[in-house]
């Protein structure tokens, strides 16, 4: 306990699944959490405070230049610096699985605009605070899909290839600035916004037999690759994508 004392983490789509459950580890181990999201935060928020942990949270559209600023500063302002950030608002529980031929491009643009360009920007708003801070760790939540491109999710998948790309590049570029940009990528999880979605039900089954693990894939299966990408245990690695799946794809 206590990896991260005396830094500031935020956190995007975290009023929620995945994301509220990595608000919480961060603030179990020491960390001031900033709880971003376009949902209400009251819930996760009220949860870590209850936990003795310190949170704030604010409503933010990835999207918005504007909102991403004020989260920034926000940020500077209450807690004094900005330390890590982990980019995981995402557009995936919304979809219905169908074929590419029945996507039309405004649900492609609307996928691809939160989940692609929304790390963009937000990666791109927190660097100059990271560079007052001295480093940085920023770790994007890619997907399993962009290994083995499954049916039915062709403007998801290309979203997520596009996130461990910009991992790539944003690694490169960051490294001098002592920032770390690596990512990891889940496979199905059943996070609270899965759970009862019909429309994954033909993958859940066959997704669980093709895993070494034999076993559904939980959030928390997510925090001990989080917790090595944002402590100092991770400070030579950059730029990488850490498969988490339970073995489902071999890289």
């Amino acid at each position: 306990m206590g990896r991260l004392q005396g830094k500031t983490a935020v956190i995007t789509g975290a009023a929620r699944g995945i994301g509220a459950v990595m608000a919480k580890r961060m603030a179990e181990e020491g960390a001031k959490v900033v709880v971003a999201d376009v949902l209400d935060t009251a819930e996760t928020v009220a949860d870590i405070k209850s936990a003795g942990g310190s949170a704030i949270g604010l409503s933010v559209d990835v999207t918005s230049d504007g909102n991403i600023a004020d989260m920034v500063a926000t940020t500077e302002k209450e807690y004094g610096s900005l330390d890590i950030l982990v980019n995981n608002a995402s557009i995936f529980a919304a979809l219905q699985p169908k074929p590419f031929l029945q996507i039309d491009n405004d649900e492609f643009d609307k996928v691809m605009m939160v989940n692609a360009r929304g790390v963009h920007q937000t990666t791109k708003a927190v660097v100059p605070a990271m560079m007052r801070a001295g480093q940085g760790k920023i770790v994007n939540i890619a997907s399993g899909t962009f290994y083995y491109g499954p049916p039915g999710l062709s403007h998801y998948t290309a979203s997520k290839g596009a996130v461990i790309a910009l991992t790539r590049c944003h690694g490169r570029e960051l490294g001098d600035k002592n920032i770390q940009v690596n990512a990891i990528a889940p496979g199905l999880t059943e996070s609270e916004a899965l759970q009862g979605h019909a429309g994954f039900d033909p993958a859940r089954a066959p997704t669980v037999a093709s895993r070494s693990i034999k076993r559904e894939m939980l959030p928390e299966d997510l925090l001990g690759s989080l917790m090595y990408l944002i402590t100092p245990d991770s400070n030579f690695v950059t730029g990488q994508t850490l498969n988490v799946d339970g073995g489902k794809v071999n890289l």
